[in-house]
């Protein structure tokens, strides 16, 4: 028997029996914030999950979210204010206030037709006719970068490159000569119900992020600017002991969840591409990716319309990931365009996205499928 309503998304988080020894520390230490003890053991243990598949070594720092972790990645670039950044058309809505907020001005570019990225060629093409100050890809549905490819175009144009990594923990282990940072929301893979993540080879630019997360307060003995002294303003964006407790206990069940995720995905994707008529266009992403959403096109002309009034009406929420596009928003339609949004315009159209979480159960999965055969039509 099915639920009434089967919902989008649904946080998967430890229960609070498997967080009473973490907050049974936080009690003994009475430590709560300022990079108290679980939050260092956090940082730990996810710097080892990286170092382990990289030939060089890396530096991370937790921050409260994933837009402040770019808004501070920007800000740490020391950029010429007022610079020019390149951001995807397909993105959510954060990647481009953090630039924004980080006193930059957010370059709206088109992204790649298979991978829905914006890529290392479409970056160049921008590069030719925009003087920019930094590349912000992202990470799209989780799909990862190809960092090789991004090392490349940073040598031969000396732009920094950031990638928006938000969703694809457990996908984007490749750093390169670029920053990662990733959302730790509660709706993504690893959750620590709300935080982030910035990973860099520089040890001195994870550094100066880190200052800048505790309102710029300078708390090295070894820097220039004395102890307890602000050179550059921060805001205040460290993670609690609390979201540290949640993100360990999360961490000790990764591989259970990891695994839970790509089986699902695997399963669900299959079963939707075997329906006759509906023929959807999956995101091209290597195999085995970790998901954190469900998101395919369909054939324009009014396909997506139906299987949303079709899972309406049967208790099933859809949304259009990441849509309206940021060309289309209120609030960006004045930004400046790298070119033509051709790719970016066509997935507005036809992108839809169904539920996707651990918590789906077999019998969710059949009304979704009946659903969606109810709106492809007869041929179904």
């Amino acid at each position: 028997m099915t639920r009434s309503r089967i919902p989008l998304l649904v946080p998967d988080m430890p229960l609070a029996e498997e967080l009473l020894p973490w907050l049974k520390r936080i009690d003994a230490t009475r430590w709560y914030s300022n990079f108290g003890p679980l939050v260092r053991e956090f940082e730990g243990a996810l710097i080892g999950m990286f170092a382990v598949r990289s030939d060089r070594a890396l530096h991370l720092t937790t921050v409260g979210n994933c837009t402040v972790g770019l808004e501070l990645a920007l800000i740490a670039l020391d950029l010429k204010p007022g610079s020019k950044v390149l951001v995807p058309a397909l993105t959510f809505v954060a990647t481009a206030t953090a630039v924004i907020r980080a006193g930059h001005v957010p370059v709206i570019a088109d992204v790649d037709a298979q991978s829905w990225l914006l890529t290392p060629d479409i970056a160049r093409a921008a590069v030719k006719h925009t003087d920019l100050g930094a590349i912000l890809p992202v990470a799209t549905f989780g799909c990862p970068h190809d960092m090789q490819a991004w090392d490349s175009f940073s040598a031969e144009t000396g732009l920094p490159v950031i990638i928006d990594v938000a969703g694809a923990f457990g996908n984007q282990w490749e750093c390169g000569s670029a920053t990662l940072v990733f959302s730790l929301h509660a709706t993504k893979s690893l959750a620590s119900g709300e935080g982030g993540l910035v990973i860099s080879r520089d040890f001195e630019l994870i550094a100066r992020i880190r200052r800048l997360s505790n309102f710029g307060i300078n708390l090295d003995p070894h820097e220039v600017t004395p102890v307890g002294q602000v050179e550059v303003p921060g805001v205040n964006a460290k993670m609690s002991e609390y979201h540290a407790a949640i993100g360990l206990a999360n961490l000790a069940r990764w591989p259970a969840l990891s695994a839970a995720r790509i089986e699902l995905f695997e399963h669900y994707a299959a079963r939707l591409t075997a329906l006759p008529g509906l023929a959807p266009a999956w995101q091209q992403v290597p195999a085995g990716i970790v998901r954190t959403l469900l998101c395919f096109r369909v054939r324009p002309g009014g396909l997506r319309e139906a299987i949303e009034v079709a899972c309406a009406a049967a208790g099933i929420e859809t949304r259009r990931w990441y849509l309206p596009t940021l060309n289309r928003h209120h609030a960006f339609t004045q930004l400046p365009r790298a070119g033509p949004l051709h790719e970016s315009d066509r997935l507005c159209e036809e992108l839809i996205g169904l539920p996707f979480h651990a918590q789906l159960a077999s019998t969710d999965i059949d009304a979704i499928i009946e659903a969606v055969c109810r709106a492809v039509g007869p041929a179904a």
